[in-house]
């Protein structure tokens, strides 16, 4: 069984602060900063460019990726690590159109993140030729799965209320209609066991900065299912995406499998990073893991709805429906979000009005959560959100 109050102990966490943010930015593991600073002055320090054959730093997005497949119910060698999220959905989904060459149209979902949705547009406008990015509400998603969809994208758990789809099937559904499905993972991995290979997805994205801790800015992940992997065309084909970097032939010529899914070289500074957080997760039973979250959100809305009467769940009430996060609704919301931060409970705001809260039970437990509500009870009961101070907007909410 999990012992999540060993998990804790391996985080970093500051006094007096309960971090109800980690769906948006992990904390730092305790042991991160040993190993970076080990990674700088033993590899980088003294191997110098020799670090890519002596210390491995080439093999690490593989190696990073299939420890990443153990959270998400990847085979092995069929993940890799690397680049920003945004890239990877590009990949994952010029790949997925190419094997469905008769059909234009991509079909996501209102909820899902801007980000997803940008770059889908982005890539459709230079394909041209009748292109479509179609959207429609999350729960009308499998009513619009027809014959003219090439691609499915979503991203499982919705960022702004955590509302989670059916993953096996929403692909089942699309499979049957003759779609590819990609699967964006950014709220999901980490927070909840995955099954990509007993769902049949095609592809799957997702960052590493929010539920597996690798810090701000760390490198995204692609998964590609081994039917796929050896025939796909990436359609950045960068030079570590080559099936023989170091030949430097003119030409591309697709890596083997997942390998051909690397564009750029690797940020080793934060692989190493990533490296040291993912140890935190040897051990851990993802399914008493989302028992766990389970338990801490529930807690969470029986509270606020007991004592803050102002705020209006966004979040299914659900369990099954809903990721690890829970979001409520309250018209002044960012205000409230800011006095509640200057109070040492951190969580944050999505427009127009979701106050957000993420339970990872790595380092969130039952004394967190009602610790948390006690301040909120009390911001809210006496407006103490009202200030000018708590309305000013910041660049990042």
């Amino acid at each position: 069984m999990t012992d999540f109050a060993a998990t804790k102990a391996l985080f970093d966490l500051p006094e007096g602060v309960i971090y109800l943010d980690g769906n948006s930015l992990g904390p730092l593991p305790s042991a991160a900063n040993a190993r970076v600073q080990s990674m700088m002055t033993e590899e980088w320090g003294k191997m110098l460019i020799t670090g890519w054959n002596k210390a491995g730093w080439m093999a690490m997005p593989t190696a990073l990726g299939d420890r990443i497949g153990k959270l998400i119910g990847a085979e092995p060698g069929h993940t890799v690590v690397g680049d920003t999220l945004s890239i990877k959905v590009y990949q994952a989904v010029a790949s997925a159109l190419e094997l469905n060459p008769t059909r234009k149209v991509v079909l996501s979902d209102t909820g899902n993140f801007p980000t997803d949705l940008y770059m889908v547009e982005g890539l459709l406008r230079s394909m041209g030729q009748g292109y479509e990015l179609r959207t429609v509400e999350p729960e009308a998603v499998a009513d619009h799965i027809t014959d003219e969809v090439a691609v499915l994208m979503l991203t499982e758990v919705d960022y702004r209320t955590g509302r989670k789809h059916d993953m096996k099937a929403l692909t089942e559904l699309a499979h049957a209609s003759g779609a590819v499905t990609v699967w964006d993972l950014a709220h999901t991995a980490g927070a909840l066991a995955v099954d990509l290979a007993g769902c049949h997805a095609d592809f799957a994205v997702g960052c590493t900065y929010k539920y597996l801790n690798g810090g701000p800015g760390a490198p995204a992940f692609i998964y590609v299912a081994p039917r796929h992997a050896d025939k796909v065309r990436p359609a950045l084909s960068g030079w570590l995406g080559h099936e023989a970097p170091f030949a430097f032939d003119l030409d591309y010529r697709p890596g083997a499998g997942v390998e051909r899914m690397r564009v750029g070289t690797p940020p080793v500074i934060q692989m190493v990073a990533l490296d040291a957080a993912l140890d935190a997760w040897e051990g851990v039973d993802m399914a008493a893991l989302r028992r766990k979250s389970v338990e801490l959100c529930d807690l969470f809305i029986a509270e606020v709805e007991a004592r803050c009467p102002d705020l209006s769940l966004a979040s299914p009430r659900d369990a099954a429906l809903r990721g690890s996060q829970v979001s409520f609704r309250f018209a002044e919301g960012y205000a409230a979000m800011q006095a509640l931060i200057a109070r040492g409970v951190i969580g944050d705001f999505r427009a127009p009005d979701i106050m957000r809260f993420g339970f990872t039970p790595l380092y969130i437990d039952e004394t967190d959560v009602r610790g948390a509500v006690d301040i909120l009870q009390d911001i809210m009961a006496n407006r103490l959100w009202d200030k000018p101070e708590y309305r000013t907007r910041q660049k990042v909410t």
